[in-house]
């Protein structure tokens, strides 16, 4: 039976690009989403889509239903200036503010004397991805969870408790 919307997944996954492995939770907790919901990338939400619980699968995704094409336009020029204070070096990581107040990842595509070339593109975008994935589990999501579209294993727990019921807080 094919998974279906508002269902929640539970996988362990390792991903490649070509022959590096870019993620991976094998051995550690896995990744669990509500299915239908694009809380992971389209690509490998419809490869997986016809899995069954305990099935081990490697799915193909292209770079288009992953993180989107490469987009040459997507970089910019700043003025080093707005550096200050950080040890520019090509391939590293930023994070700043973006104009709707969200967090924005790029990466240091060149450092010059008077300027620096940023890349907006995520990190993974244009490249092919393979994913070994295997299902671990399938539910029907709850009325609350398909409300808030949070599986209730990755809830934040707000009451100040542990949760071992200790009572500490």
């Amino acid at each position: 039976m094919a998974i279906e919307a508002n269902q929640i997944v539970s996988i362990e996954y390792e991903v490649r690009d070509g022959q590096n492995v870019v993620d991976s939770n094998v051995g550690g907790a896995p990744l669990v989403f509500m299915f239908g919901k694009s809380q992971v990338i389209p690509g490998l939400e419809s490869g997986i889509a016809n899995m069954k619980v305990g099935e081990k699968s490697d799915v193909l995704v292209k770079a288009a239903d992953a993180y989107g094409d490469y987009n040459a336009d997507a970089q910019q020029e700043l003025p080093r200036e707005q550096f200050a204070g950080i040890d520019l070096n090509p391939g590293m990581t930023l994070y700043g503010q973006g104009e709707d107040g969200g967090t924005v990842q790029v990466i240091v595509k060149e450092v010059k004397e008077e300027n620096v070339i940023i890349d907006f593109n995520h990190p993974l975008a244009g490249k092919d991805l393979m994913f070994t994935v295997t299902i671990n589990n399938v539910r029907d999501a709850s009325a609350s969870e398909v409300e808030s579209g949070i599986p209730a294993e990755n809830a934040v727990d707000n009451s100040g408790s542990c949760g071992t019921g200790c009572g500490c807080h």
